[in-house]
């Protein structure tokens, strides 16, 4: 591979920023694809030509096609086409990788946010709350740590992407994406097992007709998550309960 070309400081930024609305024109007929475009729109201003040159008007076409992956791991796509692009790889080599990629960086996205940190965050907010915080302070404690997150994953996809160009398959290797749900999870474990007995205490300081109504209904959800099992998903269960506790701190 060629050595990467170097884009300046607000370029970079420009695309980073444009990542946020990459479902801003969401379709059944492209999903993200005119998204993907808009963000890697900035960076093939510079292709030869400039904006509104040959090269830029073929790229945005090709770039606002039919498109579906995660929206967070989008950025490791744009960046990846934006480097194909000013490399000048081949159209049909562009498209056959945007093609192959949409399945994986969807299915990687899922199991690293919705089933793994977004349910993370959510035990993370109950173990506020079981630690005295304030119905803001556990909104506050969940915006914030969900936020810190995404925006992370963004930030590293977009570098990976753009540095590995069309071999950005090692970079779906990395231990972000690998190894990423499995610690996820067993730190939604480890949260969640000292936030429950918390919350709990928490509660029983003045234990009241909500407490046991809340009682009787965590019992009522065990034995249906218990016999649901595989048909409900873990992180809807989470962030239901963390509605649930957020609701009545704000009601009590």
């Amino acid at each position: 591979m060629t050595p990467a070309p170097t884009l300046p400081f607000g370029t970079w930024l420009h695309v980073f920023v444009r990542l946020f609305a990459v479902q801003g024109s969401y379709n059944y007929e492209a999903m993200i694809g005119n998204g993907i475009a808009y963000a890697a729109e900035p960076a093939l201003r510079r292709l030869p030509g400039g904006r509104g040159g040959d090269a830029y008007r073929a790229a945005m076409a090709r770039h606002s096609r039919y498109f579906n992956a995660h929206p967070y791991l989008a950025a490791l796509a744009v960046g990846a086409l934006v480097r194909a692009e000013l490399d000048g790889e081949s159209p049909d080599r562009v498209e056959r990788f945007r093609t192959a990629c949409c399945g994986p960086l969807g299915a990687a996205g899922d199991r690293l946010v919705w089933a793994g940190w977004l349910p993370f965050c959510s035990a993370l907010a109950l173990l506020a709350y079981g630690l005295g915080a304030t119905a803001a302070g556990v909104l506050l404690v969940f915006v914030g740590a969900y936020n810190v997150g995404h925006v992370a994953l963004r930030v590293w996809g977009l570098r990976a992407g753009f540095r590995e160009g069309l071999k950005v398959a090692a970079a779906l290797g990395s231990p972000v994406l690998r190894a990423g749900p499995l610690h996820v999870a067993r730190a939604t474990a480890a949260t969640a097992g000292a936030a429950l007995p918390l919350v709990l205490m928490r509660e029983l300081a003045t234990p009241g007709a909500a407490f046991w109504v809340a009682l009787a209904a965590a019992a009522l959800l065990s034995v249906a998550l218990a016999r649901l099992q595989s048909r409900v998903d873990g992180w809807r269960v989470g962030v239901a309960v963390l509605l649930v506790f957020f609701i009545y701190s704000v009601v009590r």
